[in-house]
């Protein structure tokens, strides 16, 4: 080697330490062993995982909670299409990712030979980027195109491929210095002056939370709790745009997207004017709130609005969403707020549905009686995290967040096995505060390998288990549609135990007074990772389909739902 070059892997960790990188998550292998020994002699810390999948959803919360892409690692073929779903739930979730591919040597990417493949043309539909090394002097502009990709809006993953014989050349190329330049938002005060007039012009005026605002966390949603005082317009939120504004606000009317006719589409069905606050249209499409009264839209977001039919923007104020709101608040100095006794009357009625079962004594519990307890257990500043399935829809109901960043839902996705990796990575980085997975038995067993995970770095999470032995969601809507279930039955195993042959404190839950001190023992023990399981009563599923106006036949007794 000349003095004046390098080792292509060295020179790649050295190019992921200026970019700030301090964690990979992954599953080492033989096509990326350079890169691995390269790792060794790094400050960054590798975390190992038992599935690549689960990896990429590490990844994903650590971009998530940070604002910092997230990084994960595997090998060629199998350790490839493992990594895909995560990969692409980071898209579709807008959550900034960089994934670091192996591939065979570029001697054979021609030919039919062992675990070769295209992987790049498969992450290509899943990614913002991906492309591979051909030239090791390529790496320092590569590794700073991924992480600058990865981070622009919308956030995203990129992905970077490096065969195993590049990983080995000798290059005299040298890392870029750190990046040099923080990404700004202007304010359009054109933009700003349009939709000042749209908002004094409006009667009822509504604004809609998305994901965007999470993003932004509190800088963000004291700018648009600032602006719901000033002109007295009320707000909702999307699946992942929970916290954006507190639930205590007066002015919070809680999350939409469960069903067309939930009690909060009233309130768009009375406004005359919403105004879209980091709205993922990939959460829930504009047609099912767009729909009836005409409206004005006012869209403010990092990017412009997406082209849609029932998404015909008013104004729109592309930039940072905390900047355009205060910029919106000084224009409005002399707004006085309005009153919306119907909005009010609203919440009221909302918070009283809400409320119903918090007191509920049946066994097994309600949806809502658990949410309750979980709810009281868990401070303003605790995280929680769900997986996918008819649980999902109960958080997204009836999870009172307070906090942005605070309860996270993958709604664009939508992917089972999240919510154990992702709840991994948020207690990890902040070990302060109480981190809940919250998972059904389903999506519990998708990714339940890496509770050794937890177990090996000492990550004392909690995990709870609603146990409907059965795929949960799935059942909930063909019964609704069609009257009847096909092949969602499930057989699980003991829970409890299968976590303690993990390492984990293993809790079954067994009568209602019992939940609350599980979930405090939970909290309080640092040495290990706690998973509670317990029977859940989906009976309640139905009755709120059918409170939505969309149950389509009753079912015959007997059936899930009854």
């Amino acid at each position: 080697m000349e003095a004046d070059s390098m080792k292509a892997s060295d020179l790649f960790v050295k190019c992921l330490e200026a970019e700030g990188v301090d964690t990979i998550f992954g599953v080492p292998g033989e096509e990326n062993a350079d890169l691995m020994i390269s790792l060794a002699d790094s400050g960054i810390e590798f975390i190992i995982c038992r599935h690549e999948q689960a990896a990429a959803f590490m990844a994903d919360m650590y971009g998530r909670l940070t604002g910092r892409p997230g990084v994960c690692l595997s090998t060629l073929g199998p350790g490839a299409t493992n990594l895909v779903t995560g990969v692409a739930s980071a898209t579709l979730d807008y959550s900034p990712l960089v994934a670091i591919v192996g591939q065979a040597g570029t001697q054979r990417l021609h030919k039919e030979s062992h675990q070769n493949m295209d992987s790049i043309s498969m992450f290509r539909p899943v990614s913002k980027w991906a492309a591979t090394v051909r030239d090791p002097g390529n790496i320092p502009e590569m590794v700073r195109k991924a992480f600058r990709t990865a981070l622009a809006d919308k956030p995203g993953a990129a992905v970077i491929e490096l065969p195993e014989d590049i990983a080995k050349q000798d290059t005299p190329s040298m890392p870029m210095p750190g990046p040099r330049v923080k990404q700004t938002y202007g304010v359009d005060v054109n933009a700003v002056d349009r939709a000042a007039e749209l908002i004094r012009a409006a009667e009822a005026p509504l604004v809609l939370i998305g994901n965007g605002v999470v993003r932004e966390r509190m800088k963000a949603t004291r700018q648009i709790e600032a602006f719901l005082e000033k002109t007295g317009a009320y707000a909702a939120n999307t699946f992942m745009g929970k916290g954006g504004v507190s639930a205590r606000n007066p002015r919070c009317l809680f999350c939409v997207g469960l069903g067309v006719r939930d009690a909060v589409i009233e309130a768009f069905d009375r406004a005359d004017l919403v105004i879209c606050a980091g709205y993922d249209m990939i959460e829930w499409r504009p047609d099912r709130w767009n729909a009836g009264r005409p409206k004005k839209i006012i869209h403010i977001d990092r990017t412009r609005a997406e082209a849609d039919a029932s998404y015909l923007v008013d104004a729109e104020m592309a930039g940072g969403i905390a900047e355009n709101f205060e910029a919106l608040n000084r224009a409005l100095e002399d707004c006085a707020p309005r009153d919306l006794p119907e909005f009010a009357q609203l919440r009221n009625r909302i918070l009283e549905i809400l409320g119903e079962h918090d007191a509920d004594p049946s066994w097994p519990m309600k949806p809502q009686r658990i949410l309750h307890d979980l709810r009281r257990a868990m401070r303003d500043e605790d995280i929680l995290v769900s997986d996918v399935g008819a649980h999902k829809m109960w958080v997204a109901r009836q999870f009172r967040a307070y906090r942005p960043g605070t309860c996270f839902i993958s709604n664009g996705f939508c992917s089972m096995g999240f919510a154990l990796p992702a709840a991994i990575v948020a207690k990890k980085l902040f070990p302060h505060k109480n981190v809940v997975a919250l998972a059904g038995d389903g999506g519990f067993l998708m990714n339940v390998q890496d509770l050794i995970t937890a177990v090996k770095y000492k990550i004392p999470l909690t995990v709870l288990i609603w146990n409907d032995n059965g795929y949960g969601l799935i059942g909930w809507k063909q019964a609704a549609a069609y009257c009847r279930t096909s092949h969602v039955e499930l057989l699980n195993p003991d829970f409890a135990q299968l976590a303690r042959a993990f390492g984990c404190n293993g809790v079954e839950i067994t009568a209602p007074d019992q939940l609350t001190p599980a979930l405090q023992s939970a909290f309080t023990d640092a040495s290990r990772p706690t998973v509670i399981t317990m029977p859940v009563d989906y009976g309640e599923n139905l009755k709120l389909t059918a409170r939505f106006g969309q149950l389509q036949c009753f079912l015959p007794h007997g059936q899930p739902g009854d």
